[in-house]
C-alpha cells in the first residue's frame, strides 16, 4: 500500500476547513447559522459574524485542519505499515 503524505493531507483538510469556517461566518452576516458561529468563536478567537471575523477563523481552521490532517496521515501510515 502506498504511504499518505502528511503535509498534502494537511494542506487539503486545512484548506477545504478554512473555506467552511469562512463561509460560515459570512452567512452569519445575515442571520443564517449564527449559533454555529457562536459555537465555533469559543474555539477560533476573533472569529464572528463579520469579513474580518471570517478571515481570522479561517486562518485558525486552516492551522486547525493542517495539524489534524497531518495528525491523520501519520497514524494512518503507522497502521498500514503493520
Amino acid at each position: 500500500m502506498e504511504k499518505c503524505k502528511p503535509v498534502a493531507l494537511g494542506v487539503a483538510i486545512g484548506a477545504l476547513w478554512a473555506l467552511y469556517i469562512f463561509f460560515c461566518g459570512i452567512t452569519a452576516i445575515f442571520g443564517w447559522g449564527i449559533n454555529l458561529v457562536d459555537v465555533f468563536s469559543s474555539l477560533y478567537i476573533g472569529y464572528g459574524p463579520s469579513v474580518l471575523g471570517a478571515i481570522i477563523g479561517a486562518i485558525w481552521a486552516f492551522v486547525d485542519g493542517f495539524v489534524g490532517g497531518v495528525i491523520i496521515a501519520w497514524v494512518y501510515n503507522k497502521i498500514v505499515k503493520n
